[in-house]
């Protein structure tokens, strides 16, 4: 191992090595690479955590699992695996979810750095709580294709995860998810809402049947038209406007699961009950209903269902869907029946009858919809929202994190800037690219700030308090085990302790005199995180999000205050303000997270099981506003030009280099007159003035 070898590494770092506890959070993609670097470099004392199994699909990146390891643990094999590159490492697995409470603030504070190669959102939250708390340094990582990325978070010195807003996932309106689906992924959504409908947690927003609601359909009754069948039904609706009906997973129960049955009531009789609704097909093309007499005239077989199910990469027929569907109806129906009590089926993409279902399902639908069929293959990317893991990117990713780690340990802040993996070279023929500073902690971050607060824009006349708790406190800020009490009385609104509060879970927040400008104080003990949350009340319609969590108060104001004059805007852009780094790599300036739960519309969510690493690859966007750099004896100081001198960049154009130099480029008026981008190259040692040619001061990734 390279500690092991005098003269690899300088002294001080060897012994650093050899006598640092690390740990690793993720056994996928990259945290296999991270492992086997840690091992090689000569850590000894490493523990890993990770709650997955090894899938199949797996194989072709994760190296250190082999097929004879499928359905074992991630987080042991991958222990066993990499103890052959060094047995005497001692290397502690835990097959576990890090968010368990076996895990808190006293077991992050035994290690000296902790690097996370996970790949879900809510779990990279909570380690980043976790972290800040215990005071280690941690080194978040994640590849998204062929994009990666590093970054140090250090209380105080950086940016927590949090820090910036993420991309909003995408929501689509649950009357098009339920009536009017024009695209594969709104069949496939409904097809996975139909699985928790019959096996899973079942949500009041996800239910699958005709939506008699719907605006767009209302309207022909308004306007005096529609079938009159329709408009007798819509009277037995109920004024959620779901179709009176016995509840489907009952229904399901009392037919046996009859698959004929209940392929012809969600693809026959509902949509049947949609044509009533004629409006909607006024300027859309009608759906078109199927039996399953028609298309299995002889009945489902067993055995050509699951050869179908095996076909990933081939779009089924629809009667190929019905074998499909059969099979899999039987495999989930009998596990759920041996389910104790409440307890239900998770759908699982890795799962295969869960996947089978969806699949199936989905394809049913588009058929109905002449909408475009897809493979098993492509519904489980689009149903797992999986972003394809490139290994070398893993590889990259892994290698940097290790070393980002040794500066770590020797506390060489300055050499642990961010660094991002790009698919193609930039101007200045880089693909690695790194910060040239630490972005400053957000003083609106509702994580790491000195007071964290937040504005709750939220309907209390509608919300209850078990929905505030799961949707809110737990899903939207990501707590763990909440204890929430109004400021003005000491109230106790939700508790930790079991059945302590129970009695409040079913009432709205308006009925605890929660309303506008109360102040909530949310504790998690197990997070040690408090946090202050002050209700803005508002009656949201139909449609509208029911809460949105604010981070500055600035974010309240009407939009027409917060539109700025020309003049105005000239001004702010001298203004320093947080940024947002996404995935596309364009900045825009943001006042702090922001996040919300919508009542009707269908969100695409971060899944906690993703495929590898698919993680947000947050980055700074590489035209910057120009820094000049001003060189000393003993330091450097950075500045900015006037915003009048200013020169555009086209997106291809970096602003930080290895190399001591700097792109001008020419703005769209200048290059009328002078033609191309010049390149300009200055030595640092020279004679220097500050012109809008001196150079850029690059900090280098080793």
């Amino acid at each position: 191992m390279a500690a092991a070898i005098d003269g690899v590494f300088p002294a001080t770092l060897q012994e650093l090595v050899k006598k640092s506890k690390v740990l690793v959070v993720g056994a996928g993609g990259i945290g296999c690479e991270v492992l086997k670097n840690l091992v090689l470099s000569g850590f000894t004392d490493i523990e890993i955590i990770d709650l997955d199994t090894i899938d199949l699909s797996n194989l072709n990146r994760q190296f250190l699992f082999h097929r004879e390891h499928v359905g074992k643990s991630k987080a042991r094999v991958a222990r066993e695996s990499a103890l052959s590159f060094n047995p005497d490492a001692k290397i502690t697995a835990h097959h576990d979810s890090v968010t368990s409470t076996d895990y808190g603030v006293n077991f992050f504070k035994k290690f000296n750095v902790v690097l996370s190669a996970l790949d879900n959102r809510a779990a990279r939250n909570h380690v980043n709580r976790m972290c800040l708390n215990a005071d280690v340094p941690l080194i978040e990582s994640g590849t998204s294709g062929y994009n990666g990325q590093v970054e140090l978070i250090k209380r105080g010195l950086t940016q927590c995860y949090e820090c910036t807003p993420k991309e909003k996932q995408r929501s689509f309106p649950g009357c098009t998810i339920r009536n009017t689906p024009s695209e594969p992924i709104h069949c496939i959504v409904w097809a996975k809402h139909l699985f928790n409908q019959l096996f899973g947690e079942s949500v009041e927003d996800e239910d699958i049947s005709p939506d008699a609601a719907d605006p767009e359909a209302a309207e022909a009754k308004a306007d005096g038209g529609g079938d009159a069948a329709a408009a007798d039904e819509n009277k037995e609706s109920e004024s959620n406007g779901n179709v009176v009906r016995i509840n489907t997973r009952q229904w399901a129960k009392d037919c046996a699961y009859d698959a004929g049955k209940l392929f012809n009531k969600f693809f026959h009789e509902d949509i049947n009950y949609l044509l009533r609704m004629s409006n909607l097909w006024k300027s859309r093309k009608a759906p078109v209903p199927v039996q399953w007499d028609a298309l299995l005239p002889d009945g489902a077989k067993e055995a050509a269902g699951v050869e179908f199910a095996r076909q990933h990469h081939k779009v089924w027929t629809v009667e190929e869907c019905a074998h499909v569907f059969a099979n899999a109806l039987k495999e989930l129906s009998a596990a759920f029946l041996k389910l104790e009590g409440d307890d239900t089926l998770v759908w699982d993409k890795d799962e295969q009858a869960a996947m089978d279902f969806v699949a199936a399902c989905a394809n049913v639908r588009s058929h109905i919809f002449d909408i475009e069929r897809k493979s098993r293959f492509e519904i489980k990317s689009m149903a797992g929202n999986i972003i394809p893991a490139i290994a070398t990117t893993n590889a990259i990713t892994a290698g940097i994190s290790v070393m980002r780690a040794f500066s770590v340990l020797q506390s060489k802040w300055e050499q642990c800037k961010a660094v991002y993996a790009r698919l193609r070279l930039n101007g200045r023929n880089q693909f690695l690219v790194a910060d040239a500073f630490f972005p400053a902690p957000n003083p609106n971050c509702y994580v790491c700030a000195s007071d964290p607060a937040i504005t709750l824009r939220i309907d209390t006349k509608r919300i209850q308090v078990k929905a505030f708790r799961d949707e809110v406190l737990i899903k939207a800020l990501n707590m763990v085990n909440p204890d929430v009490t109004v400021e003005a009385t000491g109230s106790i609104v939700i508790s930790s302790e079991d059945g302590e509060t129970e009695c409040n879970e079913q009432k709205l927040l308006c009925d605890l005199n929660i309303v506008d400008g109360i102040i909530l104080k949310c504790d998690d003990f197990f997070q040690s995180y408090e946090l202050s949350i002050i209700i803005s009340h508002f009656d949201a319609e139909r449609d509208d999000a029911l809460f949105e969590v604010i981070a500055d108060k600035s974010q309240l104001q009407p939009k027409q205050q917060q539109q700025e004059k020309p003049e105005d805007k000239e001004e702010a852009k001298e203004e320093p303000s947080s940024r947002k780094r996404a995935a596309n790599g364009k900045d825009s300036t943001d006042d702090g997270p922001s996040t919300s739960k919508r009542s009707r519309p269908t969100e695409i969510a971060d899944n906690d099981d993703d495929d590898d690493d698919d993680c947000l690859v947050v980055e700074e966007e590489e035209d910057q506003v120009d820094q000049i750099v001003s060189s000393t004896t003993d330091q450097l100081t950075v500045t900015s030009p006037p915003p009048k001198t200013a020169a555009k960049r086209k997106p291809s154009k970096e602003s930080k280099n290895e190399d001591i130099t700097e792109i001008l480029d020419s703005s769209e008026e200048e290059e009328a007159e002078m033609g191309p981008t010049k390149c300009k190259r200055t030595k640092l040692d020279e004679p220097q003035s500050l012109l809008a040619d001196q150079p850029v001061e690059v900090i280098s990734i080793d």
